[in-house]
């Protein structure tokens, strides 16, 4: 049997995880501090569990220098919870400030307020979506479904990278391509927002920056909503520039079962009663993907997983550790590195090793690619080789097949160069 040290796995998550971590964690989940409770027993609502939230809250802060504005909370449902969470709050935060703009001109006349605001929401309402790869693509279908009941065509899909690419996401158009939603005071519809996913993790897609059409001095301060999943903590980001970021904890940040979002305040207190939101159509939020409720609660409105936010702390606290004053700065180096010298070995061997995406956006955390051409059996052979050397979970997405490296932060240098010379020796031997 295999030490944990010997192993060198690069799943897309659940992910790797530091080992120090994992110690900690074991001790923690049979006795936490001496207390002879195991972790996963403590009450959430006991001041234990509240110095967690406090703890980790201060770790995320520091290393992505959260500003005032913002909230961090802690959810269920990964990612793809969100991907309703956004929908239902942003809409609800765009029809009430429509509603605020009709009190103003019409006074207490709340039938007049409704009746204008039901013909605002289908006159002018949209979203934005990019959609850059399969999880953008998603969350774009998942709008188009929670909005189905007010009719078609509130989703602008303002970019489909396809479209471009015979069918596939492996590039991002210029940004002049996107047909993003025309400003009020230009065209009179509005968007609630614009998505983005920062990584794609099944098609190996990474926005090298952030979208300079979107900076707030260039968009009308339309909110823009990230998910950064599969990337949170691999590199430094303004989170000033976002209404919200979201991610799942299973790739750079901890296990399943925690979801973090960083929120605007403001969105948070721009809400309509839900009353009114019934009143012109539109689904209230779920009080569990409610962000006011949970904001309100201290992500505690019902029990969760202290076991897993106190993983994530740790694992924040770590990179605190290592990197010090240098915060994100630290590890985004070590992450390009590590990714810049994956990439190297494989475009040294382009006949056997063919990279998907465009190089002007190759992800640094999920590294797809083919093996002569897709070969089945070349693929199998390769995965079937790495496995024999302990590499471990290599094989790509199963709705696009081939070959998949993630770089998560937990992944050592050391590991990578094993990994790299099994690329360097593969291809040599199908060289031959």
């Amino acid at each position: 049997m295999p030490d944990r040290s010997e192993v060198a796995y690069f799943g897309a998550g659940p992910a790797p995880l530091p080992t120090k971590v994992l110690v900690k964690g074991a001790e923690a989940f049979v006795n936490f501090q001496n207390t002879g409770l195991s972790l996963a027993e403590i009450s959430h609502r006991s001041q234990t569990a509240n110095q967690i939230l406090a703890d980790t809250k201060a770790a995320l802060t520091t290393l992505l220098e959260i500003p005032d504005s913002h909230d961090i909370l802690f959810m269920h449902g990964g990612g793809s919870a969100e991907f309703s969470a956004v929908v239902l709050n942003m809409v609800a935060v765009w029809v009430e400030k429509r509603r605020r703009e009709a009190e103003k001109d019409l006074g207490q006349d709340s039938a007049a307020i409704i009746e204008r605001v039901r013909k605002e929401l289908q006159d002018y309402l949209r979203l934005d979506y990019l959609v850059t790869g399969s999880w953008s693509l998603k969350a774009s279908q998942e709008a188009a479904n929670l909005l189905e009941p007010l009719g078609k065509g509130f989703v602008n899909v303002a970019v489909d990278s396809r479209k471009s690419a015979s069918g596939k996401f492996d590039n991002i158009p210029a940004e002049d391509a996107w047909t993003l939603t025309q400003p009020r005071n230009q065209g009179g519809k509005t968007s609630a927002f614009v998505y983005y996913c920062d990584n794609e993790t099944v098609d190996g897609v990474e926005f090298p920056n952030f979208p300079k059409c979107l900076d707030p001095d260039s968009s009308d301060e339309v909110p823009v909503v990230a998910d950064m999943s599969s990337n949170f903590l691999s590199r430094r980001v303004d989170v000033s520039k976002h209404a919200v970021i979201f991610g799942g904890a299973q790739k750079n940040i901890g296990i399943t079962d925690v979801t973090l979002v960083i929120v605007r305040k403001d969105v948070l207190a721009t809400q309509p009663p839900p009353s009114f939101l019934h009143a012109v159509g539109v689904w209230s939020p779920p009080t569990i993907l409610s962000w006011p409720v949970v904001a309100k609660n201290n992500s505690l409105y019902n029990t969760m997983p202290i076991f897993s936010i106190w993983i994530a702390g740790e694992v924040m606290r770590g990179l605190l550790e290592t990197h010090q004053d240098r915060q994100l700065a630290g590890q985004e180096e070590v992450a390009n590195a590590k990714a810049k010298q994956i990439y190297d070995a494989l475009d040294r061997y382009p006949e056997v090793y063919q990279i998907v995406p465009d190089r002007s956006v190759r992800s640094r955390m999920n590294i797809c690619f083919r093996v002569n051409g897709g070969d089945a059996g070349q693929e199998k052979a390769f995965l079937e080789g790495a496995e024999a050397q302990l590499l471990q979970g290599l094989k790509g997405h199963r709705s696009v097949g081939g070959i998949r490296i993630s770089n998560y932060n937990a992944v050592d240098v050391d590991k990578v160069r094993r990994l790299t010379r099994y690329l360097e020796g593969f291809a040599r031997k199908s060289k031959r």
